[in-house]
């Protein structure tokens, strides 16, 4: 008789457990608060536009182990088209000089070098620390399912990267451009602003993201968000899993040590063999445990580790099509407002000319980002929520006119979706969108997948990876099943 296995959370990491569970015999039902499965990788229509909230690029679109799981996830598949941009991003000075992070190692470097002369060998060392983190090669298995011969082909073939991950696993990244000896103060600032001013952003993050591009594998599935999770619901359906929208857990039942079942917000029970909890980390640990099994490692993270900012997304539906020379800008402007929002250091926008199946045929599709402090919406009446989102929505649309000059008098649609948009349709705690900053301090770290003292219940998501993202996420449905599997004396099924 298979197994029942409830799944808290229909996003990537639900249903990505969903699929491993259903391959290894297991009956599985996905309980989500929403009506659509994909959680926060989604996007909606507005008129015959397509405003897309997730995916601007994938780890894993070409090779390697996150490959693997999109392959055997459905999330990509032979139909499925990559675009692998020439630049990561663009960003916009504020003296109105561009400054370009190509995509291709070589390319930039002959660019920065090009750009500050007086610093060819801090760029050519920097550069260098990209080239040499190519050499890591990710463990496709959990901790436990590794041998000694595991970590010793892992220390052979990723030799250079690991001392590099050593030597910068715990430095910020200003403190890292500091150490290379930049003199150019204007490519200094262009640098950290690739990270978004966050000086304790880290080393290794930064020279990972870019080497994923210069590998081709960090594109953009055609299509977006939507597509890429309807392909996994549609991978996990066709395997006997059940999805259940609009069915949101208000508690875990627990019986003795053991998790048994769960609690809907209409008061009915559902009970199952195990029960994984894929939502978000604050409310499965505080709400629905009644932060009765909070182990020093998350009260810790919810202390110390900071959180993604929020952010406020404004898309534009234009009826005329709009060129662009770079796909993504990121305009530095701190100090100046959009709404009642003061900006760190500037938003970025974002034209989807390179994506047909988002893009109406002449026109076009943008977005604007920026982050926006939750304490700003936290306690705004229903009136003044109404009011600052059409502050937004004409700010914004003042700051897009200036940078897209064609722009004025075409623009259909306006939609502003807020951190507490976010919040009401997946429950993200805080409105932080991938969970907790990836720093020099937290880099190297992660969160355990259960919790001590509760057996039968496993736990999945970006929150246990500080950094989150699509690819954790989906690796650690993946993961927590090879758990499940070696319990019950069971092997391991990809297909």
């Amino acid at each position: 008789m298979e197994k029942e296995v409830i799944i808290i959370g229909g996003g990537v990491a639900g249903l990505s457990s969903g699929i491993y569970g259903q391959l290894n015999g297991y009956s599985t039902e996905i309980l989500e608060m929403h009506s659509l499965p994909g959680g926060q990788c989604t996007a909606w229509k507005r008129k015959d536009y397509t405003f897309d909230y997730c995916i601007h690029w994938l780890v894993g679109s070409s090779s390697g182990p996150f490959h693997d799981i999109w392959k055997e996830t459905g999330a990509l598949d032979e139909h499925t088209e990559i675009w692998d941009p020439d630049t990561f991003v663009t960003m916009r000075m504020p003296d109105g000089e561009d400054f370009i992070v190509y995509a291709d190692v070589d390319r930039w470097e002959q660019y920065l070098i090009d750009f500050a002369p007086v610093d060819i060998i801090p760029i050519a060392r920097m550069c260098n620390d990209m080239r040499k983190m190519s050499t890591m090669h990710m463990f496709e298995d959990p901790a436990f399912r590794r041998g000694l011969l595991d970590y010793a082909r892992f220390m052979i073939n990723s030799g250079p990267a690991v001392r590099l991950f050593m030597k910068y696993g715990k430095m910020p990244l200003d403190k890292y451009f500091r150490k290379l000896g930049f003199k150019n103060q204007l490519l200094k600032e262009c640098l950290l602003s690739i990270a978004g001013g966050m000086e304790d952003f880290s080393t290794v993050g930064f020279l990972f993201v870019l080497l994923w591009f210069s590998q081709k594998n960090a594109g953009y599935p055609i299509g977006g968000s939507m597509p890429f999770t309807m392909r996994m619901a549609e991978r996990y359906r066709s395997l006997g899993g059940i999805f259940t929208g609009k069915s949101r857990v208000e508690k875990i039942i627990i019986d003795g040590n053991r998790a048994v079942g769960v609690r809907m917000i209409d008061g009915t029970l559902k009970y199952a063999d195990y029960i994984i909890g894929a939502c978000d980390l604050h409310a499965l640990i505080y709400d629905m445990l009644d932060g009765k099994y909070i182990t020093p490692k998350i009260e810790k993270a919810f202390a110390k580790w900071p959180l993604f900012k929020p952010i406020v997304q404004v898309s534009f539906g234009i009826s005329r099509h709009i060129e662009s020379e770079f796909h993504t800008y990121q305009v530095i402007a701190p100090g100046e407002t959009i709404g009642r929002t003061t900006l760190a250091t500037g938003y970025g926008v974002s034209n989807y000319n390179h994506d047909p199946e988002i893009t109406p045929e002449g026109k076009c599709v943008m977005k604007m980002l920026f982050d926006s402090p939750i304490e700003l919406w936290e306690d705004l009446k229903e009136e003044e929520y109404s009011a600052e989102k059409q502050k937004i929505a004409s700010d914004a649309m003042e700051k897009l006119e200036k940078l897209y000059p064609d722009v004025k008098g075409c623009i259909e649609v306006v939609d502003v979706a807020t951190p507490l948009t976010n919040i009401r349709y997946t429950g993200v705690w805080r409105g932080a969108y991938e969970g907790f900053l990836p720093t020099s301090k937290n880099m190297t770290k992660t969160l355990s997948n259960k919790l001590k003292g509760l057996e039968n219940f496993y736990m999945a998501g970006q929150w246990l990876f500080p950094g989150g993202g699509l690819p954790p996420s989906a690796q650690s449905g993946k993961w927590l099943f090879q758990e499940i599997t070696k319990k019950d004396n069971k092997k391991f099924r990809v297909e």
